[in-house]
């Protein structure tokens, strides 16, 4: 694979998305690009956030709606996210357990080669201390 040009349009996306807590949309971030005065477009943001995500600086998971999510990534190799459903607070986490689990249900059902994708969804202590100064108010 020949190594991708870097492009302004392509720096300009992975400095964004380096800024950007937790995961984020192509359209999120082309928004935030916009915002700041950049004239670039939509599918060249789907383009750079691609090529990144190709070459390991950048994650990407599907939301729970379905929605394709990215984030700079700063843990290397195979890992897993614990993402808070409300803010996007995002925790890079290591594959050593979830490892063994696939290998282990792989093995049992006569399975080899298992990939898999794992990311966990919740609400971070400072979300659930948030919603619960909320419901004591009787927002």
């Amino acid at each position: 694979m020949q190594p991708k040009r870097n492009t302004w349009q392509r720096e300009a996306v992975r400095a964004a998305l380096a800024e950007a807590r937790g995961f984020v949309s192509a359209q999120q971030l082309h928004q935030e690009l916009r915002d700041g005065g950049s004239t670039i477009g939509l599918a060249t943001v789907y383009r750079a956030l691609a090529s990144l995500t190709d070459t390991g600086e950048a994650d990407s998971l599907q939301s729970p709606e379905g929605e394709n999510l990215f984030r700079s990534c700063t843990m290397t190799g195979h890992h897993h996210h614990l993402i808070c459903r409300s803010c996007g607070d995002t925790r890079e986490l290591s594959a050593t357990v979830v490892e063994e689990w696939t290998r282990k249900v792989g093995a049992e059902h006569g399975f080899t080669e298992i990939e898999h994708v794992v990311d966990l969804f919740g609400l971070c202590e400072r979300c659930r201390a948030k919603a619960s100064t909320q419901v004591a108010a009787g927002e």
